[in-house]
């Protein structure tokens, strides 16, 4: 668990210097999750925003891909 918030606390440290610090932030609250939670439910936010914005990306792609090759050749 105290790894758990030194990471974290590691990571929003990063987020105003240089390094990785949503990485960081994530590995944070994963550990903390397995026994606080506060942290499995936040945890649980963060992955469903993540899912969004991987399905929106997505979309995004396939739709421009479709508008690049509006007529493909079989």
């Amino acid at each position: 668990m105290v790894l758990g918030f030194v990471l974290l606390g590691i990571g929003l440290i990063m987020l105003v210097t240089p390094g990785p610090g949503l990485l960081f932030i994530f590995f944070g609250l994963s550990i903390l999750a397995l026994e606080i939670k506060w942290a499995r439910e936040l945890n649980q936010q963060g992955m469903q925003g993540l899912e969004r914005i991987v399905a929106k990306v997505k979309a995004f792609f396939a739709k421009k891909k479709s508008s690049e090759n509006p007529n493909p050749e079989k």
